[in-house]
């Protein structure tokens, strides 16, 4: 059974103040216990901060990158088992702006994975389509190959441990969205990808996240989709009050 996931992806913003504000805020919000897993990514400044703050919370935090190795002379980069000495254990990996600003290939981020697994870490694999890519009719065949490249290669054991997380990049931070019925087309076909190389138990167990522009006013119609299982959330998780409407559209 697959679990129903809103994970906020606060990407570079907010200070160490700031990010006290925002989760004081979400603790308020948040008045009953959601019906969804819920995720938040802060820098890797704050990760042990906010790890501290939200303990007496079910609310997970995650990374928003890792190295692929485990230590060495990697300037400015953090390992899993840093990750994991401040009590992280979830990682963002494959997201479109990784891959588009700092050329994160297919290639890298298999390795990456493969270390967070080997780390027993959960990971939320992002993937998806350019707007060209879409224009073209090729969106499905870009999104085989992303996932054939950096995930097919694992172990079936290993995706108890995969969050899949499909972002149309021509929908994030435009404020463009892909229909509901866009979001589900594309999801079934991820499904049947996996049944199709992996097996139909991972198929049917993996969670499979929409994330684009996705807002309170449209979440619930998204989420009622039946191969949409949540949403990686960007800017409108750094609000408290539109973040806990997104994870009530259960």
């Amino acid at each position: 059974m697959r679990n129903n996931i809103v994970a906020g992806n606060w990407k570079m913003n907010n200070d160490l103040a700031e990010t006290e504000e925002l989760i004081s805020r979400l603790k308020i919000q948040m008045v009953k216990e959601p019906e969804a897993t819920v995720m938040v990514a802060p820098s890797f400044t704050n990760l042990y901060p906010t790890f501290q703050a939200l303990r007496d919370t079910s609310i997970i935090v995650a990374a928003q990158n890792m190295h692929e190795s485990e230590k060495g002379a990697f300037t400015g980069e953090v390992s899993a088992s840093m990750l994991k000495s401040v009590g992280v254990e979830t990682v963002i990996l494959g997201h479109s702006e990784r891959r588009a600003f700092f050329n994160e290939t297919n290639e890298i981020l298999e390795k990456k994975v493969k270390t967070a697994i080997d780390n027993e870490m959960t990971v939320i694999f992002c993937f998806g389509e350019e707007l060209e890519d879409r224009k073209s009719d090729k969106h499905f065949e870009v999104v085989e190959t992303q996932l054939k490249e950096s995930l097919f290669q694992l172990d079936k054991s290993a995706w108890s441990n995969i969050i899949l997380a499909y972002e149309p990049v021509w929908a994030i931070g435009t404020g463009e969205t892909a229909s509901p019925e866009q979001a589900q087309e594309m999801h079934k076909h991820i499904r049947q990808l996996l049944e199709k190389n992996i097996g139909a138990e991972t198929a049917e167990n993996t969670s499979i996240l929409y994330g684009g522009s996705v807002k309170p006013g449209n979440a619930k119609e998204i989420f009622a989709k039946e191969d949409v299982d949540g949403g990686l959330i960007g800017g409108a998780s750094l609000n408290a009050i539109d973040f806990v409407e997104i994870v009530n559209s259960f």
